[in-house]
């Protein structure tokens, strides 16, 4: 396994957010976290990234990362692609892309490297000296998995990736991950409300409920289960 976690439990304050999760991710693997807002999907992702204070075991590659500074985490490989975008709206595209390259020094190969963005978000190169403000919402998600690309991951935490967009271009956003994940070979972990769209994305699927780990499986056969169908899939 790439990701292990045990017992993981996080904390805000004196308010506990997460009870003693267990799951993991193999190498080159998607995974979702299901749940309803408030169940603790977003604190998980926060708590790999070394952004809450948690107990418990997270190894990644077999090394504890556990209390490590979110700067450590970011150059061991994981990239976290935070809700809401987390773009630098008066940056130009380009200019967010070499700002996500900030840890590495290797200049003519972060140049290769914005190409290769451009080659999976034809988009975002015709927009390449806009403001990242001027975006649609479609476009800041396209700017901020490119821009966590650019730390060339192994491994990408992704904070519902479809909020707010239009569903053509959640179609489309979706069908670039699967892509990179294929032909990249980017782990992923996905936190997404869609629940149909993260269950057809992922191989195995955990389903959160205040905190705690209440089922998992493969992305399969959680899909077909009647409590989460009718719950998170609506039929």
């Amino acid at each position: 396994m790439m990701l292990e976690v045990g017992g993981l439990c996080a904390f805000y304050g004196q308010n506990q957010a997460l009870h003693g999760l267990d799951f993991g991710l193999a190498e080159r693997g998607i995974v979702t976290l299901l749940g309803a807002n408030g169940a603790g999907k977003t604190t998980t992702l926060r708590a790999l990234c070394g952004m809450v204070r948690t107990t418990g075991e997270i190894r990644f590659d077999g090394k504890p990362i556990g209390g490590r500074a979110t700067e450590e985490i970011v150059r061991l490989g994981i990239a976290h692609v935070p809700d809401g975008r987390g773009t630098f709206v008066r940056m130009t595209v380009e200019e967010n892309l070499q700002l996500g390259a900030m840890t590495r020094r290797d200049r003519a190969q972060i140049a290769r490297d914005i190409e290769e963005v451009y080659g999976h978000f034809p988009r975002l190169r015709e927009r390449r000296r806009q403001a990242a403000g001027t975006l649609s919402g479609g476009e800041q998600q396209m700017l901020a998995v490119g821009r966590a690309l650019m730390l060339r991951p192994r491994l990408m935490l992704l904070d519902e990736p479809s909020f707010g967009l239009a569903p053509l271009i959640v179609t489309e956003l979706f069908e670039i991950l699967r892509r990179l994940n294929h032909e990249l070979g980017v782990a992923m972990l996905v936190v997404e409300q869609n629940a149909a769209l993260a269950l057809d994305l992922a191989e195995h699927a955990y389903l959160l409920e205040t905190g705690r780990i209440v089922m998992s499986g493969p992305a399969a056969e959680i899909g077909q289960d009647e409590a989460v169908r009718r719950s998170y899939l609506g039929y």
